[in-house]
């Protein structure tokens, strides 16, 4: 089920974006095929998370530094439409698992390459993580309080939104084109350019002259008063987006203030005295107090929830936003489609469950599968 039903994908074992490309496409119906390191971490141990990226998937174990392994994911590269890799420049290739010889196996494949700095440059061999690439895109600076450094964000900027959404994304335009053409070809997805794609409104911005350097004191950064988060009586939070002039009336009457009373919001010498006049009205009330306050209004004031909240909330429940697999709450797959609906994620499957059966499919057998699977199996 899913509109990518019939896509096949190999998924070369990594962490973060690449995983997450996977998840991604899986979810909309790919079937994807994660090869596994001999001794990867199980789904759920001491100290480890529950793997919710893993889910969807047929999991392979192999040990890539054998011939023979090697030469079982060729196999199933023949018959892929992509694969997808996330380690550094260099390493696929000296394991036999490069563009080369994955696209001499299969000339349509698309070859879907996820890395911080990308597959060139001055950075390219060096060692990153997210808030690297993420600094380096510039974003990192314009994220933060004004006078005070900047904040370092969860992974979703460099990780997610701009690495394996992107490598997602960049596969699936691969994949068009190879079937329009009978070519496949490599997709370099570097994070630093995604994270800069990103922010391309805000470079605009900036040429433009419409946006400061200087972080937090612009329309969006918190630096307006009626585009920010204010703590209330129980130590809850609301987020505030009044921006529109009508919205902006609409979150001044909740508040049980006179517009005409209030210094005007376009003067932004006046944003301290606004600020300070919403946080002590805001101060008062409870945050679920407000929330049904401003519930049936176009004020744009909703409640900052925890992950546990958003599970609960009645509009994700409406519309199955968040589902639960194993008892645990996780995000359903998206976009949603009318013509063809994903289907209900299946839980990750442990490490290697499905070594043995996707062997033996590629032909391996006897003497083959002796060396292989106490490989797979090997911690």
């Amino acid at each position: 089920m899913g509109p990518l039903a019939g896509i096949r994908v190999v998924e070369l074992p990594a962490i973060g974006p690449a995983p997450f490309a996977g998840m991604v496409l899986a979810g909309l119906g790919a079937e994807v095929v994660r090869i596994e390191r001999p001794g990867a971490e199980p789904l759920v141990a001491p100290g480890h998370a529950y793997n919710i990226v893993r889910r969807d998937r047929t999991s392979v174990m192999l040990d890539l530094k054998q011939p023979l392994a090697v030469e079982a994911v060729l196999r199933l590269v023949a018959g892929a439409d992509a694969l997808i890799e996330g380690w550094r420049p260099g390493v696929a290739e000296r394991l036999g698992l490069g563009p080369k010889p994955c696209g001499e196996r299969n000339p349509r494949l698309v070859y879907g390459r996820m890395t911080g700095w990308g597959q060139d440059g001055p950075r390219s061999r060096t060692a990153g993580h997210d808030i690297n690439y993420v600094a380096l895109s510039g974003v990192l600076n314009a994220i933060g309080r004004a006078g005070e450094p900047p904040l370092a964000p969860l992974n979703l900027l460099g990780d997610y939104g701009g690495g394996g959404m992107l490598l997602a994304l960049g596969v699936l335009a691969g994949i068009i084109h190879a079937k329009a053409s009978g070519r496949g070809q490599v997709v370099d997805a570097a994070m630093t350019d995604g994270v800069a794609t990103l922010a391309a409104a805000f470079y605009g911005y900036v040429a433009g002259g419409a946006w400061s350097l200087d972080r937090g004191t612009n329309l969006l950064d918190s630096g307006a008063p009626f585009y920010d988060v204010y703590e209330t009586s129980d130590g809850g939070f609301v987020a505030v987006g009044a921006l529109e002039p009508q919205f902006y009336a609409a979150f001044v009457a909740g508040l049980g203030l006179e517009q005409e009373s209030l210094p005007p919001r376009e003067d932004r010498t006046s944003w301290p005295e606004l600020r300070e006049t919403f946080a002590a009205v805001l101060a008062r009330r409870s945050r679920d107090e407000w929330a049904q306050i401003f519930a049936d209004t176009d004020a744009r004031v909703t409640p900052v929830l925890s992950f546990a909240e958003a599970a609960a909330d009645p509009h994700n429940r409406a519309r199955s936003s968040i589902v639960e697999l194993d008892g645990i709450p996780q995000p359903a797959p998206a976009p949603r489609f009318t013509e063809s609906p994903a289907a209900v994620p299946r839980p990750p499957a442990p490490p290697g469950a499905d070594t043995d059966v996707v062997l033996r499919s590629l032909g391996f057998d006897g003497d083959e599968l002796d060396i292989l699977l106490p490989g797979a199996n090997a911690t």
